[in-house]
């Protein structure tokens, strides 16, 4: 294998339908991984499972809500009946139900983005990394964001609920390294999805946002999808705990 070959690896995608999630079911499976694709929707996950079979790669739709932990099971349960094992779970769903200060948010909206955001993760790691451990190798990858890494005023509930993903990885790569299981998070910057156009759809907060960012772009779901490559493949076997920014230098920014 090369070392960012994921040919006879078998990787399980939250969120999988759209956006980052499905950049990285499609480019996990050039890579040669065996992609189950999951999201609430089956109709759009069976949308990206057809093109990736239509390239002549392995792939499987399985409907889950996350929030619902009878349904992170089955998700566990039919990958590992259809392909026998997990070796990469990426914790990618998420929501955010309000927009505006935190203390404004209601009790229900709260409570989505706990269950949705964090505990689905630590519940698909109670499911998953057993079975790696056996193996003595596998991968969790978290895609976070840098609103767990900044103050925001807008976002502050989903940003609380991605620091939290933060502190998760590096609690569960503590227990689970012995066993060669890596565990990290990914904190994109504005990447262009749906999930994120209240950001970057109004012409005026995308220019200034492009202007700020070194790089002068917004990202794409793609400059995501790579670095969970890296991280589910031997390029980044030595890699646990940690919170890889891939932002297009936005943190890197202050003012004087």
């Amino acid at each position: 294998m090369g070392f960012f070959d994921l040919n006879g690896k078998v990787a399980v995608v939250t969120g999988g339908s759209k956006g980052i999630g499905r950049a990285i079911c499609e480019r996990m499976a050039e890579a040669g991984a065996r992609v189950v694709v999951s999201s609430r929707k089956l109709d759009a996950c069976q949308e990206v499972v057809e093109g990736i079979r239509a390239k002549g790669g392995d792939a499987l739709a399985v409907a889950c809500n996350v929030s619902h932990i009878e349904q992170l099971q089955n998700l566990v349960d039919t990958a590992m009946a259809t392909y026998g094992r997990i070796d990469c779970m990426v914790g990618n769903a998420a929501v955010n139900p309000h927009y505006g200060p935190m203390t404004t948010i209601e009790e229900g909206a709260f409570q989505k983005i706990v269950d949705c955001n964090i505990r689905a993760n630590l519940w698909l790691a109670k499911m998953v990394l057993p079975q790696m451990a056996e193996r003595k190798d596998g991968t969790f990858i978290i895609i976070s964001s840098i609103a767990g890494l900044k103050g925001t005023d807008d976002i502050g509930m989903y940003g609380l609920s991605k620091a939290a993903d933060m502190a998760l990885a590096r609690n569960l790569a503590v227990r689970w390294g012995q066993h060669n299981i890596r565990i990290n998070t990914i904190a994109p910057g504005l990447i262009k999805t749906d999930f994120a156009k209240a950001l970057w759809e109004d012409p005026k907060r995308r220019a200034d946002v492009e202007a700020a960012y070194p790089l002068r772009r917004i990202g794409d779901p793609d400059d995501i999808a790579g670095v969970a490559i890296f991280l589910a493949a031997d390029a980044g076997r030595y890699i646990t705990g940690q919170t890889i920014v891939v932002d297009g230098g936005a943190t890197i920014v202050g003012s004087v």
